[in-house]
């Protein structure tokens, strides 16, 4: 992390259920509420997702807690959200979700020079062999490791 940045949330389930295959910045569009309460660190992104309509990117399903002191003007905390990227950008996650049925999800949402940003990955879900798999191999590597250890 830079100077200047803090992890607001992050998403672990992504890394676990999702290969990543390309990462992407995003700013988001907020109110002023919702933003006070990212400061706060009142968010949950497990569960969120990408899309993008209409030419445009949107954050769905991510929850931000109602700001408590902002009065009878809040938001509401599981709205859409439109993610701000470049053309370019947009129009590459655009073709590798078309081609391939990959899946657009957040890994994690941060404040940068006070301007949140969620880090997206383009991904592909992992079938439940593989994570078991993957999980045996993690576990034979400890097993390893603590023989080498103890026979030293």
């Amino acid at each position: 992390m830079a100077p200047g940045e803090a992890i607001v949330a992050q998403n672990r389930r992504a890394r676990r259920d999702y290969e990543i295959l390309d990462r992407y910045e995003a700013g988001l569009a907020l109110t002023g509420s919702e933003i006070k309460s990212i400061r706060l660190g009142k968010v949950d992104i497990q569960g969120a997702y990408g899309r993008i309509r209409n030419g445009e990117a949107w954050l769905l399903d991510a929850y931000i807690a109602p700001y408590q002191n902002a009065g009878y003007i809040n938001h509401e905390a599981r709205r859409d959200r439109k993610l701000l990227l470049h053309k370019k950008e947009l129009r590459r996650i655009r073709e590798a979700l078309d081609e391939r049925g990959l899946t657009l999800v957040p890994l994690n949402m941060h404040l940068k020079r006070g301007m949140a940003k969620v880090e997206l990955g383009v991904a592909r879900g992992i079938k439940r062999y593989d994570k078991r798999r993957k999980i045996r191999e993690r576990e034979e590597g400890r097993q390893v490791a603590r023989a080498l250890r103890h026979s030293v």
